[in-house]
């Protein structure tokens, strides 16, 4: 197990953009404001989504594009540094108006209404590839 105590600095709440990337918001949150590491929670509504499943056997993302609206009835993620560059790691739970869910790695989701709470930490966080998994995974 890899693990580490990390020191809370800020806290944030935002409201994402109409029209704007879902996670790329998340994203640009974090390097405006020099996030290296910081857990995030979210809710609200998207216009349409692209929601990855990681394929253990072949160890691939295998994307499932919804082009519908949908609520996001849970979004929970981490941010750390990818290649250098700022990450948001991002897992949804979607509905559609029957209650019927969808979930999954969330790659990408057009915001029609987003709230987000984001708490940083003092310690940076990096990912690097693991080769067990062919995940980029905390080091």
């Amino acid at each position: 197990m890899n693990y580490r105590e990390v020191t809370p600095t800020r806290e944030f709440l935002a409201r994402l953009d109409t029209g704007a990337d879902w996670r790329e918001e998340i994203e640009s949150l974090a390097s405006e404001e020099g996030i290296e590491s910081a857990w995030f929670n979210a809710m609200g509504a998207v216009q349409d989504a692209e929601i990855w499943f990681y394929d253990q056997e072949t160890k691939e993302y295998q994307p499932v594009t919804f082009d519908e609206p949908l609520e996001v009835a849970a979004c929970i993620g981490n941010i750390a540094l990818l290649e250098g560059e700022v990450f948001a790691h991002t897992h949804a739970v979607l509905s559609r108006p029957s209650g019927q869910t969808l979930a999954g790695h969330l790659n990408s989701a057009t915001v029609f209404a987003g709230e987000v709470h984001m708490r940083a930490f003092e310690e940076p966080l990096e990912r690097s590839h693991d080769d067990v998994t062919d995940l980029d995974l905390w080091l």
